[in-house]
């Protein structure tokens, strides 16, 4: 991790530590977990909350085409830092909560939503709000990855019985400051099978 990111997220975090909910970047360990199940056959990918972009460099070495990202940054110093680094990935300097109001894509073609959004400091009418979202733009088969520094799923159970979701856990590491969990996100039921090639 390069010395000025973590310098970067340390003020980041200093300014606003709700929002970015943790001092340092999240480690390769963490964005391998994360993005093990993605690949250049997933499709298009949405990133919430991508700070200086962990996650979405590990999308990338997955064979995920740069193109194909969409990242959703709130941080204005974020959001220009992703910009320089990514720059034909599409890239929304805007809260999460407000996907529910946009049409950023034409349909549910999303393959896979990442996520390093802070869910345990977030609301549960917000959190609903942020799915209810990102879920329109999922195709049936696709799934948010969300991680978290405890052992359960960070977003209120009611909130995923409410949307009809469920969390499964994909793995721990310990080799994070500190150390995470992953949970894979989706629909209970899914309907008919969907090819987002042909939408």
């Amino acid at each position: 991790m390069p010395a000025n990111d973590a310098l970067s997220f340390l003020m980041a975090w200093v300014a606003a530590p709700l929002r970015v909910a943790s001092v340092t970047p999240s480690s390769a360990s963490l964005a391998a977990l994360m993005t093990r199940d993605i690949g250049p056959d997933t499709g298009p990918v949405l990133e919430l909350g991508p700070g200086t972009g962990p996650f979405t460099r590990a999308l990338l070495a997955r064979g995920v085409k740069e193109e194909d990202l969409t990242l959703i940054e709130a941080g204005a110093d974020f959001a220009a830092l992703l910009n320089q680094r990514f720059p034909r990935a599409r890239i929304f300097e805007m809260d999460a909560a407000s996907l529910r109001h946009l049409s950023l894509f034409e349909g549910p073609v999303v393959g896979a939503v990442v996520s390093g959004l802070p869910f345990l400091s977030i609301p549960p009418r917000k959190a609903q709000a942020i799915l209810e979202g990102v879920f329109a733009t999922l195709r049936p088969d696709g799934a948010l990855y969300q991680f978290t520094y405890g052992r359960r799923c960070p977003i209120d159970q009611s909130v995923l019985d409410r949307l009809d979701l469920q969390a499964t856990r994909v793995g721990r590491t310990f080799r994070n400051l500190p150390p995470a969990t992953v949970f894979r996100i989706v629909r209970i039921k899914t309907t008919e099978s969907y090819d987002w090639r042909l939408a």
